[in-house]
């Protein structure tokens, strides 16, 4: 038997890198992935169509994560579509780096409100069928930022620091109806987003890390399917730091 048979996911920010990831190999795996990004467009169809070829109900939803009533409306609508939710991956997230010395105000709320307030958003809205089903596994995509910091990432580490004290709290609020919470921290991944580092600047970075290399969406996508599945059925509030012994 597969690990998620018959499980129903969603898993925001899925059209490309991690959460494509993640939302493929639950589909593997025989959960059926509900998945949102902006806008409905190539990448969203592509990307239903690939999950659909693997034999489960997969469907894209045009949502702004960072908006708490239209949050609201797209879980209303996949609960509708689907009838539970078993495992919500908040994986949406956007970078604006700069020093905070030039960074702006416009820079720091565009990113607490994508990828922080998004993840109270959809947990707000999704706990509701969690708590009714009396079972359920939150995963929020953090980083290793969000435990150690990194200059010209203020804005993008406190609210990935922000996560882990949401998750943190969200596992002790939840844990008696049967709801776990945890966190993901991937360290230096390879993705679309890291392709535009300069190439010395890339070698440098995993020059440092213990393992020599980069890590895989598809080696994120391992723990967040642990953490979906009964395998982790006695693991909460816990931040599972992916990243090559980077940040130990």
């Amino acid at each position: 038997m597969k690990l998620l048979e018959g499980k129903t996911a969603i898993v925001t920010g899925a059209s490309r890198g991690i959460g494509k990831a993640i939302a493929l190999k639950y589909a593997q795996e025989g959960c059926n992935v509900a998945f949102t990004d902006l806008f409905e467009d190539e990448n969203m169809k592509a990307t239903e169509a690939e999950l659909q070829a693997l034999g489960v109900k997969a469907k894209g939803y045009a949502s702004d994560a960072s908006k708490f009533d239209d949050t609201e409306r797209v879980v209303n609508q996949i609960v509708e579509d689907f009838g539970r939710i078993d495992v919500l991956v908040n994986n949406a997230g956007i970078t604006k780096d700069t020093l905070l010395m030039r960074m702006t105000e416009e820079q720091w709320d565009a990113v607490i409100n994508v990828n922080l307030k998004s993840v109270f958003n959809f947990t707000k809205a999704a706990q509701k069928t969690m708590l009714k089903q009396r079972s359920g596994s939150i995963i929020n995509m953090s980083s290793v930022v969000g435990v150690s910091g990194n200059a010209g990432q203020a804005n993008y580490s406190a609210s990935k620091a922000g996560i882990i004290g949401f998750t943190k709290s969200v596992a002790r609020e939840l844990g008696s109806r049967g709801v776990r919470s945890n966190a993901i921290a991937p360290g230096f991944i390879i993705t679309e987003m890291t392709a535009k580092i300069p190439e010395d600047a890339r070698r440098a970075w995993e020059a440092s890390i213990p393992l020599k290399r980069g890590g895989t969406p598809e080696e994120v996508a391992g723990v967040a399917t642990f953490l979906a599945s009964d395998l982790s059925s006695y693991v909460s509030g816990q931040v599972v730091q992916v990243c090559g012994a980077m940040n130990t």
